[in-house]
C-alpha cells in the first residue's frame, strides 16, 4: 500500500513511517519542521538526540533497504499538499501534522489562533487534494480522546443512539474540550465527516489517548532512527514529565489534585492500531468512523505513583508533590469510554505499562544531561485564564 505520512518528522509520524517499510509498504511523507520550532519556544529540546532530516533519510535508506520519499512542505499550503498527493498517488493519508498541545494553544491570542489556522487549514487542504487526486484514498486523521471531555456518563466511538421527544436517531456524541487545541479537533471531525457526506470520501477519526514510550521494533539499536521526545510543559505529556522529573531527582509533579483520569497506551501500541486501522480501511465511500484508541484509563495519580515504582526499582528516589493546577478542569470525575472497534480488528496491548515506562526511563537516564539543561521547562507557567505564572507546590 502506498501510505502518505504528514508531519512524518514528528514523534507518531517518525515511528509509523519506519513501522510500515518494516511490513512491506510504500511510504512518503512530508513535514515543515515545525515541531522542533515549538519545543525550542518553549525553552527545551527533545530528550532523545535528533538528527537533521537530511541525515534521518540516509539512516532510514541505509538500515531499512529503502527510501523514504520526503517533501518539506507545509500542509497550510494548499499547491504543496496537491503536488505531493499528485505525485505520490496515495492510497492512504495518515495525518498527523497539527499543533498537538493544548497548553501552547492556551498561550495568548496569538497563539490560539495559530493554533486554528494552522489545524484547521490544513486538514481542509488535504480534503480538498484528496477529493481532486485521489478519492478513493483512505484518510487516518488523528483525533483525540480530548474531544470527548469528562462527561458523567459512558463514551462511545464517535456515535450513540439517542431518544428525544419521541424520535430516535443515531447521532455525533457531544464534543466538550477544554482547550483551544482540543476546540480545534473538534472543528477537524466535523469537516472531515461533512466531506465523506458529500464527496464520498472515506475516513477514519482516530480518538487517541496519551502516547508515552520511546520506541518501536522497527528502529532497533540504531540511534539515528529515534523518534522525538518531549518533556516540556506544552509538549510532554504528564507521563513524559514524571519520567523526565524522575530520571534528575526532581519531585514528580501531578496537577492539583491528580484525579483527572485518561485513556493512555505506549508508543508501539499507538503504532500498532494506525497499522490496524490502515491496512482495515472503510470498506465503502462515504463511510466516516470513529475509532477510540487507548489501553487503558488511569489517574494522574495513578501514573505518578508507577512511574515513582519503576524509578525506585531503577535505584532512585523520587517524592511525589502535588502543584497548583494551572489549568481549568475536573481533577475527580467519572470516565469510562469505550474502545471495542481495535481490539475487534486485533488489537492487543504489547508491554504492561510499568515495563514501557522502564524502557522509557532507561533511555532518558542516558540523554540525562539534556534534560537538566533544559530543566525550567518541566514545570508549568502556561495557565487557562490567560497569566503566566509557575505553579507552587501545594502538598
Amino acid at each position: 500500500m502506498r501510505v502518505f505520512i504528514a508531519g512524518v518528522d514528528g514523534y507518531l509520524g517518525w515511528a509509523l513511517a519506519q513501522h510500515l517499510v518494516s511490513r512491506g509498504h510504500e511510504v512518503a511523507g512530508l513535514d515543515n519542521y515545525m515541531r522542533r520550532d515549538w519545543v525550542a519556544e518553549m525553552g527545551s529540546q527533545s530528550t532523545t538526540p535528533i538528527l537533521k532530516m537530511t541525515e534521518r533519510l540516509e539512516a532510514f535508506r541505509e538500515v531499512h533497504g529503502t527510501n523514504l520519499q520526503f517533501t518539506r512542505a507545509d500542509l497550510c499550503n494548499y499547491e504543496s499538499v496537491l503536488n505531493a498527493f499528485k505525485h505520490f498517488q496515495p492510497e492512504c493519508i495518515v495525518h498527523l501534522a497539527e499543533m498537538p498541545s493544548a497548553p501552547y494553544s492556551m498561550i495568548d491570542v496569538h497563539h490560539a489562533v495559530f493554533t486554528h489556522q494552522n489545524n484547521l487549514v490544513g486538514t481542509l487542504n488535504v480534503l480538498y487534494a484528496m477529493r481532486e487526486v485521489c478519492p478513493e484514498a483512505h484518510l487516518l486523521k488523528l483525533g483525540t480522546m480530548g474531544e470527548y471531555g469528562t462527561p458523567n456518563m459512558d463514551i462511545p466511538e464517535g456515535f450513540f443512539e439517542i431518544e428525544f421527544r419521541g424520535k430516535k436517531d443515531t447521532l455525533p456524541f457531544p464534543r466538550q474540550p477544554f482547550s483551544m487545541y482540543h476546540l480545534t479537533k473538534v472543528h477537524d471531525s466535523h469537516n472531515v465527516q461533512f466531506a465523506c457526506k458529500n464527496w464520498d470520501l472515506k475516513s477514519t477519526d482516530i480518538m487517541q489517548g496519551v502516547v508515552f514510550g520511546t520506541r518501536v521494533d522497527a528502529m532497533g539499536d540504531d540511534d539515528r532512527l529515534m523518534t522525538r521526545f518531549d518533556v516540556d510543559q506544552a509538549f510532554g505529556t504528564a507521563i513524559n514529565r514524571f519520567c523526565a522529573q524522575a530520571a534528575i531527582g526532581l519531585p514528580i509533579t501531578p496537577y492539583g489534585k491528580g484525579g483527572q483520569t485518561r485513556g493512555f497506551l505506549p508508543l508501539r501500541d499507538s503504532i500498532q492500531c494506525f497499522t490496524l486501522a490502515l491496512e482495515n480501511p472503510p470498506k465503502k465511500a462515504g463511510e466516516y468512523r470513529v475509532f477510540n484508541q487507548f489501553e487503558e484509563t488511569y489517574s494522574i495519580v495513578q501514573l505518578a505513583e508507577k512511574v515513582s515504582n519503576v524509578a525506585t526499582k531503577l535505584g532512585l528516589n523520587p517524592k511525589i508533590t502535588h502543584l497548583e493546577n494551572p489549568r481549568m478542569e475536573k481533577e475527580e470525575h467519572y470516565f469510562n469510554p469505550d474502545h471495542q472497534k481495535l481490539i475487534d480488528l486485533g488489537y492487543q496491548p504489547t508491554n504492561d505499562m510499568k515495563t514501557e515506562i522502564e524502557v522509557t526511563m532507561k533511555d532518558l537516564l542516558k540523554n540525562k544531561s539534556r534534560i537538566e539543561a533544559r530543566k525550567e521547562s518541566l514545570f508549568p507557567d502556561i495557565r487557562w485564564d490567560g497569566t503566566r505564572a509557575k505553579s507552587e507546590y501545594i502538598k
